[in-house]
């Protein structure tokens, strides 16, 4: 799908937000307006930002669920006809009627505007969803808020996904998601410590920018060249064999053998099977990896 920046295409029906992660309420924001958008012959639009508008304005480093283009493509696997991607910082010093009618209506002349119960917009974040309800005569559209979603009797919200990973509770994170929680990466080469001991390891820098995982060790699906494979992952400073300080994310492979370096994976967590440990021989560690790898099954 192309990622699209503004251009005039009128009656719209679109998701307004940044969808970090694409969680189960953000699915339900964005196919409510693919949905319109069907019943009524039109096209339908996610109008969304390159950077989170917080991290923009406090000016701290994000810590995003997915990147932005796996995002993306879970907003086209959901039927978005376009996916805008808005400039946040040219956009920070509007208010949020300026916002409205200088951009949304401007280039887009909605017929429908979908968003989540807690959607901000505007300075001082002003816009709302009482604003946009408010409005919708004035400007020829009609508005629909989407009301809190919860899974087992849990809210789901970004943040609550990002708290849910950083302390190793990934089925949370993945109830939520609707999805596994993954990061994609090109192989890199490593010690290869690990086929020393009989587990050889495929090496990923974890992504910049991505929420960090609790440190430890996680049973995962690893996609490679189309074909999915179990694995079992170590993510941290692997304090056994070295003194990193910067973490890395290690994954061996169950029933493959194939030189993989420079090639792009996907890996998908399931759960944590522990946290990470330091060993006092890799005897030890040998020993321990034969368990982690029987709590796969």
């Amino acid at each position: 799908m192309e990622i699209r920046q503004l251009e005039y295409i009128p009656n719209l029906s679109v998701a307004l937000g940044f969808f970090d992660g694409v969680h189960l309420g953000h699915q339900k924001v964005i196919s409510s307006a693919v949905e319109y958008a069907k019943n009524n012959n039109l096209k339908s639009a996610v109008i969304t930002f390159k950077e989170h508008p917080f991290c923009v304005l406090k000016n701290i480093k994000p810590q995003y669920i997915l990147s932005r283009q796996d995002s993306y493509k879970i907003m086209e696997q959901l039927g978005a006809d376009y996916i805008f991607e808005l400039d946040f910082n040219q956009l920070k010093n509007m208010s949020a009627e300026e916002y409205l009618s200088n951009v949304l209506v401007k280039y887009f002349k909605p017929s429908a505007i979908f968003t989540g119960y807690n959607h901000n917009f505007g300075t001082n974040r002003q816009g709302n969803s009482d604003f946009l309800r408010k409005y919708q005569g004035k400007y020829s559209y009609k508005y629909f808020e989407i009301s809190a979603q919860s899974i087992n009797g849990k809210l789901i919200s970004s943040s609550a996904i990002r708290m849910a990973l950083k302390s190793g509770q990934i089925e949370l994170a993945n109830s939520m998601l609707g999805n596994m929680f993954n990061i994609s990466g090109t192989v890199v080469e490593g010690q290869k410590l690990g086929r020393t001991i009989g587990f050889p390891t495929i090496n990923i820098n974890y992504p910049k920018n991505i929420v960090e995982l609790l440190y430890g060790v996680y049973g995962v699906k690893v996609k490679v060249e189309n074909q999915v494979y179990d694995g079992i992952a170590n993510f941290g400073t692997k304090p056994t064999v070295s003194e990193n300080l910067k973490p890395i994310l290690e994954v061996h492979l169950l029933n493959f053998d194939n030189d993989i370096y420079g090639h792009f994976v996907q890996i998908g967590f399931i759960k944590v099977i522990r946290p990470e440990k330091k060993f006092s021989s890799l005897t030890d560690l040998r020993n321990q990896i034969i368990v982690d790898i029987s709590g796969l099954r």
